[in-house]
C-alpha cells in the first residue's frame, strides 16, 4: 500500500515540483538541465509487469519509470540505477515525496559496473541515449549530454549488464530510434535475449517511424508479436489523457 506523502521535502533553488498524471505523482526536477521526456512515459506503459516483479530501471534519471510502474503495476521493489549524483538525489526524494521509499532503492553506481547482484531482476528497463558518442552535437549541460549521447554508456554496454541481471525468463525492455532497431535486436541475440514484443511509434499518419519499443525475453524462444502502431504520444498527446 502506497505511504502517505511527507511534506517537509523542498526543491533546491534550480529545481521544481511538477505534477503529473493529474497529480498522482509529484516529481522534483531540474529548472533548466535534464528533465524526462515523453518517451520514458511510453516505454513505462509498455512493458510488461508481473505480479511481484523486481524491477531495475538502468539510468533512472529523476526516477519517473520506476515511480510510474509502482503507481500502476504490480512491482514489488524497483530499483533506480543512476551514476549522476545530482539526478540520483532527486530520485531519492522523488521516492519518498510520492510514498514510495520502502519499495523503491536508488542506488548511485555506473551501468558498465552496477553494484546488484547478478539474475537480481525479473524486469530491467531502460531509456537509452539514442546517439552514439561521435554523432551529432553535444548539448553543453552535462545531465542532457549524457542522457542523449553515449557518453558514458554504451548500447553494448547497456545489453550486457541487463543480460547479467535477468533472472531466466526474465524482460529487458527499451525504447530506441528506429534508425537504429537492427543493432539492437540483433545485439540481443547475440545475448540470448529474445525479442518478443515490437511497438513502432510514428509522429503521424503520414510520417515515417522515429522510436520503436522492443521487449525481449532471456532464454526466450524465437518469435515477434508486432503492436498495433503508436501515433504521436499515444493517450499523453495533446486532448489526450494523463
Amino acid at each position: 500500500m502506497k505511504q502517505s506523502r511527507p511534506h517537509d521535502i523542498e526543491p533546491l533553488p534550480d529545481e521544481s515540483i511538477d505534477d503529473f498524471m493529474d497529480g498522482r505523482l509529484r516529481l522534483i526536477q531540474s529548472r533548466t538541465g535534464y528533465r524526462f521526456s515523453i518517451d520514458a512515459v511510453l516505454l513505462s506503459e509498455f512493458v510488461t509487469v508481473k505480479q511481484d516483479d523486481i524491477v531495475v530501471d538502468l539510468g533512472a534519471g529523476c526516477g519517473i519509470i520506476p515511480l510510474i510502474l509502482l503507481s500502476k503495476k504490480p512491482v514489488k521493489h524497483a530499483y533506480g540505477l543512476e551514476i549522476q549524483w545530482g539526478l540520483a538525489y532527486q530520485t531519492s526524494r522523488n521516492a519518498a515525496l510520492n510514498g514510495f521509499s520502502d519499495r523503491m532503492s536508488v542506488i548511485m553506481g555506473d551501468i558498465k559496473n552496477p553494484p546488484l547482484t547478478a539474475s537480481c531482476a525479473d524486469v530491467v528497463v531502460c531509456n537509452p541515449p539514442y546517439r552514439r558518442k561521435d554523432s551529432g552535437r553535444i548539448n553543453t549541460d552535462r545531465e542532457r549530454a549524457i542522457a542523449r549521447h553515449e557518453i558514458l554508456a554504451s548500447l553494448d554496454d547497456i545489453l550486457n549488464t541487463a543480460r547479467g541481471m535477468l533472472k531466466p525468463k526474465g524482460r529487458l525492455a527499451m525504447i530506441y530510434p528506429v534508425e537504429r532497431l537492427n543493432d539492437l535486436m540483433i545485439r540481443m541475440r547475440t545475448l540470448d535475449m529474445e525479442p518478443k514484443r515490437l511497438r513502432i511509434i510514428y509522429p503521424g499518419m503520414n510520417s515515417d517511424a522515429k522510436l520503436a519499443m522492443i521487449e525481449a525475453f532471456l532464454g526466450g524462444k524465437a518469435g515477434l508479436k508486432v503492436l498495433p502502431p503508436l501515433l504521436d504520444q499515444g493517450d499523453y498527446s495533446i486532448g489526450g489523457q494523463t
